[in-house]
């Protein structure tokens, strides 16, 4: 009886083992915001709705738009897109994924209030059912970069049936067409994902259960991974990749992303905006006068990423070349506040997401400004808590970062533009909405460079809306047992092909 019960023990330990050893444990930088691909909008979000839901096209590593759970796209005119759909997609709750899914999806981006994707396809007229595996997009002027926002959350199609039950708690239980389906979210520990059997591209998809575990501490995320607690990390810091190459355990890939580090300031949404700081832009280019790029990404990131003024990347054909951070000038900066009239020194809050490289980039801010005239508070939150916080306007500055888009408008347009649905200071200028409207219209490369140039003029250089710092890039680190890892610009780690030994 006893040896009975032992080997039954046993037998259930070995069953243990095995389903932990088919499972991919990854760790991400923060604990992502709502599962809703129509409210959400954090990076480490992205990564997770990768396998929960399939857009209507993708990117590849070449940064090219290709089709995903669409077949393809046709411009009838400037103005009237039509695309074909897949056969045989089924959502994670058995119901068809088909035209009027697709409608149902893109006007709910489109109208749901809070929507943070109504900014980027707003452009859109109407959305027509041409038979169950055709739609039609009819647009109100030309869009530029009205394709590109359907390889991310805007292409995002959800199941209608269990969206309308669940209302605004859909993002508690998401239901889609990607490889993967919900199982389990406990906040700050997990979010648990299994195959999905009816999948459209099953055969791509190989590792049964995925956990998504939140660790914003850099040092504890990397020696989760040194010992076997976690099979891949979304990122680590430029200083530890020399301490991967060295494990044979272990891999490392290093590769330039599309986003952006930057500060907003909070110019115009509520009381936290009656400050000096948010009605001079004279203060605010003191404040930015007394900041040195170049010395705080060799302090904290060994300089590895590549100093900025703008929110396009070098490696985008619309960075506009001439556009250059301004040398750190104490002087200026010193007489700037002189001329506001402003008692010194100037107190200012920054709001700072709660993981360790970033609180150092505030301390290093912190005594540079000093120096000009400024006592900065620093106010370290939880990253989604920092979020919804900003969008209540509780904040002054806040040191925040975007992941990027493939066309140019995705960095701007929804941050700087009157209308931008990620515009949480309030920042508004009605030539540069002219200019980022314009931009969106235009199809000749130079005309829309030239577009963006004379609106960073003036919202970054002439306004000081917000002061971008850098272009990081992507550090994805792995076991040695996982393969078939593509590294995409963007950063998302996407599940199909993923193999684990």
């Amino acid at each position: 009886m006893i040896r009975r019960t032992m080997l039954t023990a046993l037998a259930t330990l070995s069953l243990a083992a095995a389903a932990e050893a088919q499972t991919l444990r990854i760790g991400l930088r923060e604990d992502p915001d709502i599962l809703d691909p129509t409210l959400a909008r954090t990076f480490v979000g992205r990564i997770v709705f990768a396998s929960l839901c399939d857009k209507l096209f993708d990117i590849n590593e070449k940064l090219e738009i290709v089709p995903q759970l669409a077949t393809g796209h046709r411009w009838e005119d400037p103005r009237t897109l039509l695309i074909t759909l897949r056969e045989g997609v089924t959502f994670h709750d058995g119901e068809a994924m088909d035209a009027e899914a697709v409608r149902y999806s893109l006007n709910r981006h489109l109208t749901l209030q809070g929507s943070f994707r109504r900014g980027e396809i707003n452009t859109m007229e109407s959305v027509e059912v041409v038979d169950p595996k055709t739609v039609r997009i009819r647009l109100k002027e030309p869009s530029a970069p009205f394709l590109s926002q359907l390889t991310d959350r805007a292409g995002m199609i959800v199941s209608p049936k269990a969206a309308e039950a669940a209302g605004r708690n859909f993002g508690t239980r998401p239901v889609c067409a990607g490889p993967y389906r919900f199982v389990e979210r406990v906040a700050q520990d997990r979010i648990v994902v299994e195959r999905f059997p009816g999948y459209w591209n099953a055969q791509a998809v190989t590792i049964p259960r995925i956990t998504y575990q939140p660790i914003p501490d850099n040092t504890v995320r990397l020696a989760n991974l040194q010992s076997g607690a976690l099979e891949m990390v979304q990122t680590i810091e430029p200083d530890d990749i020399k301490t991967v190459q060295r494990n044979p355990r272990l891999r490392v890939l290093a590769y330039d992303g599309l986003g952006y580090q930057s500060i907003n300031f909070n110019l115009g949404n509520g009381p936290r905006a009656e400050t000096p700081f948010a009605k001079d832009a004279r203060i605010r280019a003191a404040f930015e006068l007394a900041i040195d790029r170049a010395a705080i990404n060799q302090v904290v990131y060994e300089g590895a990423w590549t100093v900025t003024a703008q929110p396009v990347p070098p490696s985008n054909p619309y960075h506009v070349r001439d556009f250059q951070p301004q040398p750190r000038d104490l002087a200026t900066a010193r007489a700037l506040l002189r001329q506001a009239g402003v008692t010194t020194p100037v107190p200012v809050e920054m709001t700072i997401p709660n993981n360790p490289d970033l609180r150092q980039v505030g301390e290093v801010i912190q005594a540079m400004v000093k120096e000009a005239g400024f006592e900065l508070k620093l106010n370290a939150m939880e990253f989604a808590s920092s979020l919804q916080a900003a969008t209540r306007g509780e904040y002054e500055t806040y040191l925040i970062g975007w992941s990027g888009r493939v066309d140019p408008d995705g960095n701007t347009w929804t941050f700087i533009h009157t209308n931008g649905a990620q515009n949480d200071g309030k920042y508004s200028n009605p030539e540069v909405d002219r200019l980022l409207d314009q931009a969106r219209m235009e199809q000749d490369m130079e005309k829309r460079r030239d577009l963006y140039a004379r609106a960073f003029q003036i919202a970054i250089r002439q306004d000081r809306s917000r002061i971008y710092l850098w272009h990081a890039k992507n550090i994805v680190a792995h076991t040695a047992r996982l393969s078939g890892f593509v590294p995409v610009p963007d950063g998302l780690i996407r599940p199909q092909g993923l193999r684990l030994q």
